[in-house]
C-alpha cells in the first residue's frame, strides 16, 4: 500500500467525524462551566482551570482510540512522543484561558494536525461564544480535504490581504513592536488561536503579530493559514517550523511571529518592526 493510501486509511473520515463531534461537546462543556469557574495557577504564573483539564482528558482518550498510532501533544498532560507516528495532533483545551476564566467570549478548544513532516495539515478550531455574526466559530481541516468554516467550503478569499490596515496581536506584543510608523487599527482578544486565524475570517483583518508562543498556542491556526496559502512566519522572515524543542520538550517559539500574505508580512515588518534588542 502506498504510503498516502496508508495515511489516509488512518484519518479515516468517520473517525475525524467523531472527533470534531468531541471537539464540538467540549467547547460547549466549556461554556456551560464558564461562569462558576475557580481559577489556579500552574508553576510558571499561567492560569489553569478544571475545564481545561477535563477537555484535555476527553480529547487525548478519544484520540488514542480512534488514531493510536499517532502522536498526542496537550497543552496540560504530557504523553509520550514517536518520531516515527504518522501523525501528530496538538490540543489547546481551552486557548485564551486567561480570559475565559474573567467571562471573556474570545476563547477556543484547538486541536491542530501535523503530518509525518510536521508540516500542519489539520485543524478544529471551535469558538463557541465568539462567531461570525453567529452564536459560535467553527472551523474544521481535514488532511487533504477542503476547509470548512462554519460549515461553508472556503476554496479562497476575495479581500486583498496584502496592504495592512488592521491586525491581531496578542496581549504582550506590544511589548516588542514599534508602531511608530503604523496608522492602521490593532484588535487584542486573548486567543492566540483567534488572533492567528483572524486574517482568514473577518474580511478586514489583514495580518497578525504574536510574540513567542507555544506550538499548542499556533498548531491549529498555522494549519488553516497554510492551507490557504497564508504565510507563518518568524521576524527573521524565516517560516515557523515545528522543531523538537516545540514539540517534545514543549518549549516557545524561536521568534516573534508575523502571519500574512508573503506581501502583507513585508508590510507589516516595514511599518511593525520589533523594537531594538526584541527577537
Amino acid at each position: 500500500m502506498k504510503e498516502n493510501e496508508y495515511l489516509y486509511n488512518i484519518l479515516e473520515s468517520n473517525k475525524l467525524d467523531k472527533l470534531m463531534d468531541e471537539v464540538i461537546a467540549c467547547s460547549h462543556i466549556a461554556v456551560k462551566y464558564q461562569s462558576k469557574i475557580v481559577r489556579s495557577f500552574k508553576s510558571d504564573g499561567t492560569i489553569l482551570t478544571k475545564t481545561d483539564l477535563e477537555i484535555s482528558t476527553r480529547i487525548i482518550n478519544i484520540i488514542k482510540e480512534l488514531f493510536p498510532t499517532s502522536n498526542v501533544i496537550s497543552e496540560e498532560e504530557i504523553t509520550p512522543f514517536d518520531s516515527n507516528a504518522p501523525y501528530t495532533f496538538v490540543l489547546d483545551p481551552i486557548d485564551g484561558t486567561d480570559v475565559y476564566s474573567n467571562g471573556f467570549p474570545s476563547f477556543a478548544v484547538a486541536l491542530g494536525i501535523l503530518d509525518s513532516n510536521r508540516d500542519p495539515v489539520g485543524a478544529m478550531i471551535v469558538a463557541p461564544r465568539f462567531g461570525r455574526a453567529k452564536e459560535a466559530l467553527t472551523i474544521r481541516l481535514d488532511p487533504g480535504k477542503k476547509l470548512l468554516i462554519d460549515n461553508e467550503i472556503v476554496e479562497k478569499l476575495e479581500e486583498d490581504k496584502d496592504i495592512i490596515k488592521q491586525i491581531t496581536i496578542s496581549s504582550k506584543t506590544q511589548k516588542v513592536i514599534n508602531f511608530d510608523n503604523y496608522n492602521g487599527k490593532i484588535r487584542t482578544f486573548g486567543s492566540t488561536i483567534i488572533h492567528i486565524i483572524c486574517p482568514v475570517v473577518f474580511p478586514f483583518i489583514q495580518g497578525c503579530i504574536n510574540q513567542r508562543a507555544f506550538i499548542w498556542d499556533i498548531c491549529a491556526s498555522h494549519a488553516i493559514l497554510r492551507h490557504l496559502g497564508f504565510k507563518v512566519m518568524y521576524s527573521d522572515n524565516t517560516p515557523l517550523v515545528y522543531t523538537d524543542k516545540m514539540l517534545i520538550y514543549r518549549g516557545v517559539s524561536e521568534r516573534t511571529i508575523y502571519c500574512g500574505t508573503e506581501k502583507g508580512i513585508k508590510d507589516m515588518m516595514k511599518h511593525l518592526p520589533l523594537k531594538e534588542g526584541h527577537i
